[in-house]
């Protein structure tokens, strides 16, 4: 049985030619403000100017990540990001069985429209994965207006990054029975005496990941491998990206031992997935996101010269 599938199309029209009910869990990082993986938002991202991307100055010698401006977004910008949330909820629902979860990486700015569409199309809002870290957004003071308001930041400095959880309402009268029906309707936990908790400590990702992939959202597999495994409560079925972008999340499947499909229109990111997928699965053999850390002997394998403890890393 092949382990996954890629397929490079629209997921929307993707989505309309699947069975019923017939994929168990999702994880993906979609699109937040709709806006920035249109094609010409692209090209500007790959020019290294203009658009919506924000290409930030180095800080200490290290070059930022490219980041989406939310804040640009216009009124009927953000109603869009609901509407799209809607009907990508209505495509998604009924090819999933009752009691299938989606983890769907979030923003702060635009979670709310993301809850609201989806929803509108038929799931449980299931409260959300906060993944902490150390990041670059916000904080910023007044553009032009640095040196008159030092003591002012526009937004907070943010250091967490919600992954929501939504659940295709269960079919039987219970959990359990639906389990037993479908294999779904929770969540697996990290092992029986510990469940997954809505906090997960998971920084930056490492650079020895970035160097797999140039994607700009780039996750690392520490978080991914956690959030898929627990999408299988009883570790069967088959998980859906629809948003597949660098192949983190197949990648992350892969290593956990799930079938999985992705699904990309983007030809550049397409075309490297399969060797990303590969690449990335490969590294941290024995963490199987069965817990919150990676064990400490893949950590001085991977990263010999680096005299970090673990938990510094990924915070």
């Amino acid at each position: 049985m092949t382990p996954y599938t890629l397929h490079h199309a629209d997921c929307f029209a993707w989505l309309r030619a699947q069975a019923p009910a017939s994929l168990h869990g999702v994880c993906t990082d979609p699109p937040f403000g709709i806006v920035e993986f249109l094609p010409h938002e692209m090209t500007k991202l790959r020019n290294g100017r203009g658009g919506v991307w924000r290409i930030p100055p180095n800080i200490g010698g290290s070059q930022r990540a490219p980041l989406p401006r939310f804040t640009t977004l216009s009124a009927t910008e953000r109603e869009h990001v609901r509407v799209y949330f809607k009907e990508f909820g209505e495509a998604l629902l009924p090819v999933l069985v009752p009691g299938a979860h989606i983890f769907l990486a979030g923003t702060p700015m635009l979670q709310h429209l993301v809850q609201s569409g989806i929803a509108e199309a038929g799931f449980e809002v299931r409260g959300a994965i906060m993944r902490l870290y150390r990041g670059f957004r916000g904080g910023d003071r007044p553009k032009l207006a640095e040196q008159e308001f030092p003591d002012v930041c526009v937004t907070p400095r943010g250091a967490y990054e919600p992954w929501m959880l939504f659940r295709k309402p269960i079919e039987e009268k219970t959990v359990a029975q639906n389990l037993r029906k479908w294999g779904t309707g929770a969540l697996r936990r990290l092992n029986t005496d510990q469940p997954l908790p809505d906090v997960i400590h998971s920084g930056k990702t490492p650079a020895l990941e970035e160097a797999i992939s140039n994607h700009p959202t780039l996750k690392p597999q520490h978080l991914l491998r956690i959030l898929v495994r627990s999408l299988l409560p009883l570790g069967e079925g088959k998980i859906l990206d629809p948003f597949c972008g660098s192949g983190s999340t197949i990648a992350a499947c892969l290593s956990v031992g799930y079938q999985t499909i992705g699904v990309e229109s983007d030809e550049a990111y397409y075309s490297a997935l399969k060797e990303n997928i590969q690449r990335l699965a490969a590294l941290y053999p024995k963490f199987k996101g069965d817990s919150l850390e990676l064990p400490s002997d893949e950590f001085t394998a991977k990263f010999p010269l680096r005299h970090q403890t673990q938990p510094e890393l990924f915070r």
